[in-house]
């Protein structure tokens, strides 16, 4: 286990160096050029060997040999406005310097005879955090979470239904750093690995119309000192504590998706629905964050030899906005917000997807996406953190917005 984790953790930092923003809530919207370009569907439309940690049921649509490597350049944009610790009068603002990072993906699938297939990846799935280092005002706040996963998976397919199970090795590291009241907070970073699991089934309707479900286990993972460490931070007078509940634990969420995709002519259709249930995972509930509903549009034309595809994504931004109006007994609910929209504001709700890809020769074709989520702004109230009477006194505001580029080489054999 410990060889497992060293390989790793070699991995996350070869390719996860930075810290990676996602999209609903911590997690990318889609693995995979096709899947990003349709509005990160992939419950029930076959992208190929990408499909794995989606939905492993759709290995059993494919043919032959197949090998991807892919990999996302991610540009976050993330500014926070705040007067909590600036001086009478002033206010900080500054964009993070977080702003680029490289997410890898590697996938592959072989049939093995007429009714099974065996699939296998290597991705990056979710992150999150900032960089304010250079910024007193700001706590010289930096934060990071990064996971990627390991997922063999096997696949039964008979004439119009799959199955598929894909066992999950997770691998996380989490790393809160700020300064507050000269002192530093945090450890340095912590890793963990954590198991779970993906199921997924399928059935063709017609040849046409294929409805699918798909299963994705919660992941616990347990952080050492990270989030009791930074919760000591805001301990600050007689009235600032956060809660006593909190433990290092930060459960993955589980994920219940539903699809469908339609073929006519060269035309795919999709469409998925997923519900993000954060609002029952450790670490995340604590954090007041809710169960997020994320749905994906997706249109395609493909010729065979190139294709071209747009879509839309959203998912309401998970995070709820506790109230707070009694200083001696409120501070709790602003601290956690302002723990939220400071060192992990995952708000952005709107993606906007296209891409295409074009047959380089008969087995390789090269291809592309582009997702862009437009920005957001979310202001709290932060007057009992800096220790004022009234709650507005002082607040955080945050603006976020993202673009990424994907670019993927697919072999098949």
């Amino acid at each position: 286990m410990k060889k497992t984790r060293i390989a790793l953790a070699v991995a996350a930092a070869t390719m996860l160096a930075s810290p990676v923003y996602a999209t609903n809530g911590d997690n990318l919207i889609g693995l995979g050029v096709q899947s990003r370009a349709l509005g990160g569907t992939g419950t029930a439309a076959f992208y190929g060997s990408e499909n794995a940690l989606t939905n492993p049921a759709l290995l059993g649509k494919s043919d032959g040999t197949e090998f991807v490597i892919a990999g996302t350049l991610f540009m976050p944009n993330v500014k926070a406005t705040s007067n909590m610790a600036s001086a009478p009068g002033t206010t900080a603002s500054k964009s993070s310097d977080a702003d680029m990072n490289m997410i890898p993906e590697i996938s592959m699938s072989t049939r093995l005879n007429d009714n099974w297939t065996f699939g296998l990846g290597m991705y990056g799935t979710a992150g999150m955090g900032v960089d304010y280092r250079d910024n007193a005002e700001l706590f010289h706040a930096r934060t990071s979470l990064q996971l990627m996963k390991f997922v063999p998976a096997l696949a039964y397919n008979n004439d119009n239904f799959g199955f598929g199970f894909a066992p999950v090795l997770q691998y996380g590291a989490l790393d809160l750093n700020y300064i507050s009241n000269g002192d530093t907070v945090g450890s340095g970073v912590s890793d963990d690995l954590g198991w779970g699991f993906n199921l997924g089934g399928y059935f063709d309707v017609s040849p046409a119309l294929t409805l699918a479900l798909a299963y994705q286990s919660a992941i616990d993972m347990k952080y050492k000192d990270q989030i009791t460490t930074a919760a000591d931070g805001f301990e600050i007078g007689p009235n600032g504590m956060m809660p006593t509940i909190l433990s290092d634990n930060l459960e993955q969420p589980a994920e219940i998706k539903v699809g469908v995709a339609y073929t006519v002519n060269n035309w795919l259709l999709t469409a998925d629905y997923k519900q993000v249930q954060w609002g029952k995972a450790k670490g995340y509930k604590d954090f007041n964050w809710d169960d997020q509903d994320v749905f994906g549009l997706g249109v395609k034309y493909d010729t065979g030899r190139y294709w071209v595809g747009a879509g839309y994504n959203y998912g309401k931004d998970p995070i709820k906005v506790l109230p707070a109006s009694n200083p001696a007994t409120d501070y709790p609910n602003q601290a956690i917000n302002t723990f939220n929209n400071h060192f992990f504001p995952a708000v952005v709700e709107s993606h906007y997807t296209f891409g295409g890809g074009y047959r380089l020769s008969e087995r390789t074709t090269l291809e592309g996406a582009i997702v862009y989520a437009s920005e957001v702004t979310k202001r709290i109230d932060t007057g009992f953190v800096s220790q004022q009477a009234d709650p507005a006194a002082t607040y955080h505001e945050v603006k976020h917005s993202q673009m990424a580029y994907t670019i993927s080489l697919r072999m098949n054999f």
